[in-house]
């Protein structure tokens, strides 16, 4: 392809140093191009909602859990896959913001749980719509088989690097 700025790297990786093997940037490198690419796409409803990164990911969390759309800060990391530290922080903006609260856990008085408020709620319901829809649109350009392939390939993919130790951590977006 004429466009295709990763297959250009890997040849002039191959040309230049003939003793390796660049295609894995085949894979890796698009797969980090599609990464930042995707953001750019995927951001504007969070930023129009003056959310940081990252964000969305504690309130869609919380709504996903059903009523009373409550977690600890140890249940927040474990769903999203940061560190408890982000989910202080993120946490924090959400409730400066009327998102979310904090109060004593009703299982144990020394816990604390964090929920959303009615305010929460309704944000998230608003904004997983239009996550969900401006994904189908990004997908749109692919076959349902194309899909079925992609969904099972990146699966084993993030299978084959996470029996490694190399989970992911920090900003998702994923809802």
């Amino acid at each position: 392809m004429d466009d295709d700025r990763i297959a250009e790297i890997v040849g002039q990786w191959g040309r230049e140093r003939p003793d390796l093997d660049p295609t894995p940037l085949l894979i890796i490198g698009r797969i980090q191009q599609l990464a930042a690419v995707l953001d750019v796409a995927l951001r504007p409803p969070f930023a129009a909602a003056d959310l940081g990164n990252g964000d969305f990911d504690v309130l869609a969390a919380l709504r996903r859990e059903g009523e009373p759309h409550t977690l600890t800060a140890g249940q927040l990391s474990q769903r999203m896959l940061v560190t408890t530290g982000a989910v202080t922080k993120r946490v924090d903006r959400l409730i400066a913001r009327g998102l979310v609260s904090r109060s004593v856990s009703t299982a144990d008085a020394r816990g604390r749980v964090v929920g959303l408020t009615p305010a929460g709620v309704a944000l998230t319901d608003r904004l997983i719509e239009e996550h969900l829809a401006n994904e189908a649109t990004i997908l749109r350009g692919l076959t349902d088989s194309d899909r079925r392939t992609l969904e099972r390939l990146l699966a084993a993919l993030n299978r084959t690097l996470t029996s490694r130790g190399l989970g992911p951590e920090g900003e998702s977006q994923v809802g």
